[in-house]
């Protein structure tokens, strides 16, 4: 089986509120999907247009923001979610100095 490097940064798919409140506080503790599943949701460059298909289909107005895994590798687990796949997964709060840049997509 062959080993894949993890990447060095993955993506925080965010609605406009969410962003202006992440903003707001400096920290995200996470969207109710997350709240509920006990850690905040990221996705890979690979998988974030199968994330916004699935859970973001029709909203407009999102933010991807793209965040440093090595500024949070104490809290990022790697685990199988969609079609068995990896997907990093932050345990804690998601500090706005761990974002290394962001787009808003007009449209999901």
């Amino acid at each position: 089986m062959e080993h894949t490097p993890q990447p060095a940064s993955a993506f925080k798919i965010l609605t406009a509120t969410q962003w202006a409140q992440f903003e707001a506080d400096g920290v995200f503790q996470g969207a109710p999907v997350d709240v509920a599943d006990g850690y905040i949701h990221l996705s890979t460059q690979d998988q974030v247009q199968g994330t916004l298909d699935k859970h973001f289909a029709g909203q407009d107005g999102l933010i991807i923001a793209e965040v440093d895994l090595a500024a949070l590798k104490d809290v990022i687990k790697w685990e199988p979610s969609r079609g068995g796949a990896l997907f990093p997964h932050i345990y804690g709060d998601l500090p706005m100095r761990a974002i290394i840049g962001h787009l808003t997509q007009i449209k999901a």
